[in-house]
């Protein structure tokens, strides 16, 4: 007898939970009915990209000592850097310098863990083509600097969602508190 009134009981608990999720669910589903929709229209809006947003490698020929450290770090071996020693100087002379965007899964590490700096990530993410053949950048494309969002006036920059809404949320709990 006492073993069942322990099921009946842990059966009530069990149910009480449920429902209080299911609840708890139901006010989250209805806070977000009372929020405008975030749609930005793509090519005519963009968003700003966060500060530490790792986009296209941008890649400085003078800076590279052909050390090949960033081929080292790079999880799938990816930087092509062919280079020939100058007996002359006794140093390396950089030829070549190749990334395929195709294959790069922009870790971040080449930029890292370079001794001299000639690498770093830009803003640009819009790096889509056709060819799958046109993402393998050579140091002339890699060296290029991507056009500024902000430059562009012909593109109204949306802030990133989520900082707006963070935004949102804090200035509304502001307000509740300071109604109190």
């Amino acid at each position: 007898m006492f073993p069942m009134v322990t099921g009946f009981m842990s059966y009530g608990q069990q149910t009480i939970r449920a429902t209080r999720y299911i609840g708890q669910s139901f006010i989250t589903t209805l806070s977000h009915t009372n929020r405008l929709p975030i749609t930005i229209h793509y090519p005519y809006e963009k968003s700003i990209t966060p500060e530490r947003f790792r986009g296209r490698i941008h890649f400085e020929f003078d800076k590279c000592i052909a050390c090949e450290v960033c081929v080292r770090v790079c999880p799938i071996d990816l930087p092509i850097v062919d280079w020939r020693f100058e007996k002359a100087v006794k140093r390396k002379q950089l030829l070549n310098y190749s990334i395929d965007f195709g294959v790069c899964i922009f870790c971040g590490n080449c930029v890292e863990y370079c001794p001299t700096s000639c690498l770093s990530m830009t803003e640009e993410y819009e790096l889509s083509t056709y060819d799958r053949h046109e993402l393998n950048y050579n140091q002339i494309a890699l060296s290029r600097l991507p056009i500024s969002i902000m430059g562009d006036y012909t593109i109204q920059t949306i802030r990133n969602s989520a900082e707006s809404q963070i935004d949102e949320d804090l200035s509304s709990n502001s307000r509740t508190i300071t109604d109190y």
